[in-house]
């Protein structure tokens, strides 16, 4: 959860970008790999990985090693908060995920794809 003000304007920066918010969308059922993120979407492992950094450094993503593989997860705070009802609670505001809203395909633009998630303000 996201507790000093500059943090949550940073979360929300990074979830800004529909390819992430999609990807935060897939984190919430388990674990993924790049390449796992990337064939989930149909976005080449190249914008997933920078998609990747731009959330980890928001302080939404975890990286777990494993030899030279990398799993990305949400955090243990997020994780639980999000199994409760696929709801992203930042601390200043919330997204509901849909749970029916299928990704977007690739080349499709933005405004005609499906919204993944809907901002709450607490």
């Amino acid at each position: 959860m996201v507790q000093q003000p500059a943090d949550c304007v940073t979360a929300l920066r990074a979830l800004g970008e529909e390819t992430r918010v999609r990807i935060v969308s897939l984190l919430m059922e388990q674990p993924m790999d790049v390449g796992a993120i990337s064939g989930a979407l149909g976005v080449s492992p190249y914008n997933v990985s920078k998609h990747l950094r731009v959330l980890r450094e928001a302080g939404l993503l975890e990286v777990e090693k494993e030899g030279r593989l990398r799993r990305y997860a949400l955090p243990e705070t997020i994780r639980r908060e999000a199994a409760a009802g696929r709801v992203l609670d930042l601390g200043c505001c919330s997204f509901q995920f849909a749970d029916d809203a299928p990704p977007a395909s690739r080349g499709a633009p933005a405004k005609a794809a499906p919204k993944a998630a809907r901002p709450r303000r607490k």
